[in-house]
């Protein structure tokens, strides 16, 4: 089961959250193999994606990070969305890591 993590992304400028992913232990989970997809939709019925964060795994400490450029926030208005992370094993395995509200704030500074 994925947890809940409200995130907060300022409008125009570059932004990265690093997630831990934990083993049923709650130890580090060993990402060897491992890929990483996310995405900000308006609505979790929405057909279109708002925007594909960037993903990095660090493998031997189970860190997934998340990034979107400062093009990107731009282009989104802000407003709440929502996202998630989910995960997939070599062996094909998906897993949804987090889930939430992305919430968008407007910049002043252009």
């Amino acid at each position: 089961m994925a947890i809940i993590a409200n995130i907060f992304i300022d409008q125009g400028t570059d932004f990265s959250i690093t997630v831990d992913v934990t083993d049923t232990s709650g130890g580090a989970l060993d990402m060897t193999g491992y890929s990483a997809a996310a995405q900000i939709r308006k609505t979790y019925g929405s057909s279109s994606v708002s925007s594909t964060f960037s993903t990095s795994i660090a493998e031997a400490t189970g860190q997934v990070t998340l990034s979107l450029t400062d093009t990107q926030t731009t282009a989104l208005e802000s407003g709440r969305y929502v996202y998630d992370l989910n995960v997939t094993s070599s062996g094909g395995q998906t897993t949804r890591v987090v889930e939430g509200q992305a919430i968008v704030t407007p910049g002043v500074t252009r």
